[in-house]
């Protein structure tokens, strides 16, 4: 499983809830983290364009892409750990969590799947820690195993 985020974590608390998560996460799969450098144009356009050629250069082809955007769709967490297991068939699984701006359309474009949270606004640095929660918590519910609710 892999997650590309734009820009890097930079709270020390952000930093220890990601390797929190990453230990806990161990037991059931393999994870890495790419973090791209987020663009500082003025222009939007050239800001996504710029976010977007980075993450699409992470991107292989025969990933599954869920890309978290405020128009996709929503889960609750047993649908969401569903969800991850039937997505697991054809292929690994690939999130990408924009930067500021959000995504472009071409990784939009690239995305098998557009996922939402909510039609809240999440500063992306936080939204990493819980897209992290929501997988681990797949996996325990995919496992039979306890978890707090």
């Amino acid at each position: 499983m892999k997650m590309i985020c734009v820009g890097k974590l930079k709270e020390p608390y952000l930093r220890d809830a990601l390797e929190e998560y990453k230990k806990r996460l161990g037991k059931y799969c393999k994870l890495e983290i790419i973090e791209i450098m987020d663009s500082s144009y003025r222009e939007k356009e050239k800001t996504l364009k710029e976010e977007g050629e980075r993450i699409l250069k992470h991107i292989q082809e025969k990933e599954f892409v869920i890309t978290l955007e405020v128009e996709g769709m929503m889960l609750d967490s047993l649908s969401f750990a569903e969800n991850l297991r039937q997505k697991e068939q054809y292929g690994p699984i690939t999130f990408v969590i924009g930067g500021s701006e959000g995504l472009s359309n071409a990784v939009k474009e690239r995305s098998n799947q557009h996922l939402s949270f909510s039609k809240m606004t999440f500063p992306h640095q936080l939204f990493r820690i819980l897209l992290l929660e929501q997988i681990y918590r797949s996996y325990k519910i995919r496992n039979h195993e306890s978890y707090h609710k």
